[in-house]
């Protein structure tokens, strides 16, 4: 059995918002990003993450390497990345990478790709011979697909799918154990997407990478990940093996997002019911009481408002926040 190298348990993200048009002595709304999200991910395992926009997938995703403040525990073979000092947590990342999900932003426009590729690098080993650096920026744009000699050249000379590219070759030069996906493929156009999905599994088949893939596309995330966590208003409302959940979801919302994915073939999309979840994304400022999907669930009742439900496991490894999930 793999070894789990990271662990999280009850991990929150708050932030103070001023209300428009507020005095500046005014007290601040708490807005509720991530609530007690717990999760634990093995060695070279997939954890894909999905949910609507809103949900608190990339707030999640930047707590788990500080780039935003948050309490709970965020264990990393063996050390709490959230209390540990800065000089410290700098080794730490170079552990754990990060791909964001505009390939061309995420770019300095004004270096090279050579230069973007060789960045992390220069910044955790500076001490590391020019050539060598080279020799790895060049060994890491073959990987991804890209012709090594483009490396003198810009980023808007490259299409969005060949940004990504350079994205993924700049996380995996440093030769990290996880790389974090945030929404990689969003941007792209599909027949992109796919080549993107299927080159982040052959990079974790030959480089042994643990990977955790945020998107809104169950149907991408399926296709990659080990197993999926599904958010909405930053809780967890479920997480299983990829297939126990595309096959058997148990929560309402899961059903939802499973039932909202396009269906190649007609006369089976036809014969499918869609299962509709009416109204708007509650406001994280002011989340609802119990089960904070119970104001768009079609099996709310009452105990849903009174208290908020606690993860039943009704199958091995599938977790669901439902009482009535059967």
């Amino acid at each position: 059995m793999s070894e789990t190298i990271l662990d999280v348990n009850d991990l929150s993200v708050t932030f103070d918002v001023m209300p428009s048009g507020a005095w500046p002595w005014t007290k601040p709304l708490k807005l509720h990003a991530v609530t007690d999200v717990s999760f634990a991910l093995k060695a070279g395992e997939t954890l894909g993450i999905v949910g609507e926009s809103g949900s608190g997938k990339s707030t999640l995703a930047r707590a788990l390497i500080r780039m935003v403040p948050a309490s709970g525990k965020v264990v990393w073979l063996g050390q709490d990345l959230l209390v540990l000092p800065k000089e410290a947590m700098r080794d730490q990342r170079r552990e754990v990478q990060m791909v964001f999900q505009d390939p061309l932003a995420s770019l300095n426009p004004r270096m090279t790709v050579g230069e973007i590729i060789a960045e992390p690098l220069k910044t955790h080993f500076p001490e590391t011979p020019k050539a060598e650096v080279r020799e790895r920026v060049q060994e890491m744009m073959t990987k991804v697909g890209l012709l090594p000699n483009l490396l003198n050249r810009y980023p808007h000379e490259f299409s969005g799918g060949q940004c990504q590219r350079i994205g993924i070759a700049r996380a995996l030069v440093l030769r990290p154990k996880l790389i974090i996906c945030d929404e990689p493929v969003s941007a792209l156009d599909v027949s992109i997407q796919a080549q993107v999905v299927n080159l982040l599994r052959d990079l974790q088949k030959e480089l042994g990478l643990s990977l955790i893939f945020i998107a809104h596309d169950l149907s991408v995330v399926k296709h990659i990940s080990t197993r999926i966590l599904v958010m909405y208003l930053g809780n967890l409302m479920e997480i299983a093996p990829a297939k126990a959940l595309i096959e058997h979801p148990r929560h309402p919302y899961t059903q939802a997002l499973i039932s909202a994915v396009p269906i190649p073939d007609p006369k089976v999309a036809k014969a499918q019911r869609p299962i509709g979840v009416e109204g708007d994304l509650p406001s994280p400022i002011n989340p609802p009481s119990g089960c904070v999907f119970r104001t768009r669930c079609p099996k709310a009742q009452q105990v849903c408002a009174d208290a908020k439900p606690l993860l039943e496991e009704p199958a091995e490894g599938h977790f669901v926040a439902c009482p009535f999930h059967e």
